[in-house]
């Protein structure tokens, strides 16, 4: 069925395909609020699942008002960002600048990656945790969001921003969600400082099945993730879809397997982050590449998160649930990958890879963009975290600290005596 005219006509079921991947994204939010919930001590669960929930409320009004002009406007034709043409997604054009292919309602494009910046800003959450102010957050997020997000979005998500102009591909996030998320929280958390304690104090999750809730919520969600970006019920959605399962499921193996090796057991908590790190490295690669690909790129980014993942007590950096090793690390997995394996079997408005008929440039190209991500996110991020820290302050009080954030910043107990609410209700 035909919505209404114009260079290629919409149509209800691409929009329709378009909003629910919006709402499985969207619940994905709530998902990463319970894994990281479970991880964390008992004293900051509230804290971390408040930046998850503060993230959808701030994020969602800021796009609606500029950002999500300033990454799908059109642009003064340097592709670096975009116009204020369609703040308030108000009268939108019959088509966004540069998607005169795509069957979808330009309101319900906007609205599905207004989830996309929604998830990469609740992602930073993870690294920070146990030890930053609400506040700061908050105004953190604000900044990074126009200052960090937008620019990146529109550089490699707009057709019309300059990486993507090059032949930069990136299906569903490899540097817009997963390298940017991951360079971010590095930033980050070296302006913070490590945790009180850490790393000789044993910090242990709370809750592991509390967090493998949250892993099966993030699974699910994560169809709409990377199918959804085809932007149409279509066969590139369908590749998306299953290699989404095949890359997630052999992630799982592979972390596993890495830790059977390493340390002569495999764990619980291992098998929900190897499932991550499997999705995170195809998020990039999901409509470009093969089924048997799928299942080489979750594979690889399981063993090569799981090693990243250790590697931070050698440099003594404290990502608290290590949101650079699993969506940092796995998202320049699945950009790296995707430069060997992207074939046009599957897609042919992608390319092929340097192992599948291409050439160097492509696979040039692919890294260009992820460096360009890492290189970007990491300083830009940094020198916000530095202005807010100079000023207002990042870090709470040691005694804030050692009394935790769910009583000190929104006074409140998880697992208060008597039952859930506020304290001496």
């Amino acid at each position: 069925m035909r919505v209404w005219g114009g260079e290629a006509p919409l149509h209800a079921v691409d929009t329709t395909w378009v909003l629910i991947s919006a709402a499985l994204v969207l619940f994905m939010t709530p998902g990463l609020a319970i894994f990281y919930g479970g991880m964390v001590r008992a004293k900051n669960v509230l804290a971390v699942m408040m930046n998850n929930l503060v993230a959808i409320g701030l994020v969602s009004v800021l796009w609606a008002l500029f950002v999500a002009s300033l990454a799908f406007g059109r642009d003064a034709g340097d592709g670096l960002i975009g116009n204020l043409s369609l703040s308030g997604l108000a009268s939108l054009p019959h088509r966004l600048a540069g998607f005169s292919h795509v069957g979808s309602s330009p309101l319900a494009i906007l609205t599905f990656q207004m989830m996309f910046a929604v998830i990469t800003a609740a992602l930073i959450s993870g690294g920070t945790i146990d030890r930053i102010r609400f506040s700061a957050f908050v105004v953190f997020i604000a900044l990074w969001l126009v200052l960090v997000y937008a620019p990146l979005a529109h550089w490699v998500f707009s057709p019309t921003g300059w990486l993507a102009e090059r032949g930069a591909l990136d299906f569903a996030g490899g540097t817009v969600v997963e390298i940017n998320s991951g360079f971010s929280t590095l930033a980050v958390v070296l302006v913070l400082g490590n945790r009180r304690g850490w790393p000789s104090e044993r910090m242990a999750p709370h809750s592991v099945p509390f967090s493998l809730l949250g892993v099966g919520i993030l699974w699910f969600g994560w169809f709409g993730f990377n199918a959804g970006s085809s932007l149409g019920m279509n066969g590139v959605a369908v590749h998306a879809f299953a290699n989404t399962q095949l890359a997630a499921a052999a992630g799982l193996l592979g972390w596993i397997v890495s830790e059977r090796v390493r340390q002569s057991y495999p764990t619980t908590l291992g098998a929900a982050s190897g499932a991550i790190a499997g999705m995170v490295a195809i998020t990039p690669c999901a409509g470009f590449v093969t089924a048997t690909s799928s299942i080489l790129i979750g594979a690889i980014a399981g063993v090569v998160c799981a090693l990243a993942v250790r590697f931070k007590f050698r440099l003594r950096y404290d990502d608290s649930l290590d949101v650079l090793g699993v969506h940092g690390v796995g998202g320049l997995v699945g950009m790296v990958l995707l430069g060997l394996l992207a074939t046009k079997g599957v897609n042919p408005r992608g390319a092929n890879g340097l192992l599948t008929g291409g050439g160097l440039h492509f696979f040039g190209v692919e890294m260009m963009a992820a460096g360009v991500a890492v290189a970007f996110s990491f300083v830009m991020t940094w020198l916000i975290a530095k202005v807010i820290d100079r000023t207002i302050g990042l870090r709470v009080t040691p005694e804030e600290e050692l009394a935790g954030l769910d009583l000190t910043q929104h006074a409140e107990s998880a697992y208060s005596v008597g039952g859930m609410g506020r304290v001496g209700s």
